[in-house]
């Protein structure tokens, strides 16, 4: 085992400072991922960068293929690629700004085998396929479907990963945080709510990953929203003993995410509005200023 893991490493990444080139799986080491990860699954592994941004590495355990989501510090997320094994297909960008496509022209550098890097806005670096609300890809034998999330940038793209019936993940980029959303930079209160609508029809095991931490602060603007919500009470509890705190589920986020919870009573009252969009806009300012 130990003289297959040498090959295997021999043969990937020497990531160092980030600036060698991986060479593509062979057809042996192909073999070995497939004959010796666990059973067909989908995996997701958060990869921590900047301050509280998070890349993230979604892996197809029945092939070894991969994507990448939002690599903004290249040489880190290639050295987890390393570490993994895995085959990079796609690196697949949830919104144009910098600290989330920032990373794409070095990582295609060290990744020219990609097959496309993939967004929804012709303002992402190094872009290559530009993807459409409902479009989908495949990751091996995951199923990837684009669902178009405008509001905090106007070509802001979710992407819904399913393996089978039983596995669910969507990135979700600077859309949907868990307990908070994005602020509305290029969009509208009613252009979120129809955003975060189209996540909250997700099944409610779906894992969200999102592209902050920002979880304990969102959480404390909940119970300030919301102080009488016990599921709230219990996810700030949660958070303060786990400092990754992604993913969360929809479920979870129906149940504690004010904005996700316009149509409350309890959210209205504390908002001084009935209409859902004017929740959404009157939770956001006040978030804002929270």
């Amino acid at each position: 085992m130990a003289a297959l893991l040498a090959a295997r490493s021999a043969t990937r990444l020497a990531v160092l400072a980030g600036d060698l080139q991986p060479a593509p799986l062979r057809h042996a080491q192909r073999h070995w991922l497939h004959s010796t990860l666990s059973a067909a699954s989908m995996k997701v592994y958060p990869v921590p960068c900047l301050k509280d941004n998070y890349a993230y590495v979604l892996v197809d355990e029945t092939t070894g293929q991969a994507a990448v989501v939002d690599p903004i510090t290249p040489a880190r997320v290639a050295e987890k690629v390393r570490e993994l094994g895995v085959d990079v297909q796609y690196l697949l960008t949830t919104h144009h700004h910098w600290d989330h496509a920032g990373g794409n022209q070095e990582f295609t550098q060290l990744y020219p085998h990609l097959r496309a890097v993939v967004g929804g806005d012709d303002r992402i670096g190094a872009l290559t396929q530009k993807i459409s609300d409902g479009a989908t890809l495949t990751i091996g034998t995951i199923q990837v479907r684009a669902i178009a999330t405008p509001c905090h940038t106007t070509g802001s793209i979710s992407y819904y990963c399913t393996h089978g019936t039983d596995e669910h993940a969507v990135f979700t980029g600077d859309t949907l945080f868990l307990a908070g959303c994005g602020r509305f930079f290029e969009g509208t209160a009613v252009e979120m709510h129809a955003s975060l609508g189209k996540l909250a029809q997700l099944p409610h095991e779906t894992k969200v990953y999102c592209g902050h931490e920002y979880t304990s602060s969102n959480l404390a603007f909940a119970q300030y929203v919301e102080p009488g919500n016990q599921e709230i009470a219990r996810r700030i509890k949660w958070g303060q003993e786990n400092a990754v705190t992604v993913p969360g589920t929809i479920g979870e986020e129906l149940q504690t995410n004010p904005f996700l919870r316009t149509g409350e009573v309890s959210v209205q009252q504390a908002t001084g509005e009935t209409d859902a969009m004017a929740v959404m806009g009157k939770l956001r300012e006040m978030k804002n200023a929270f």
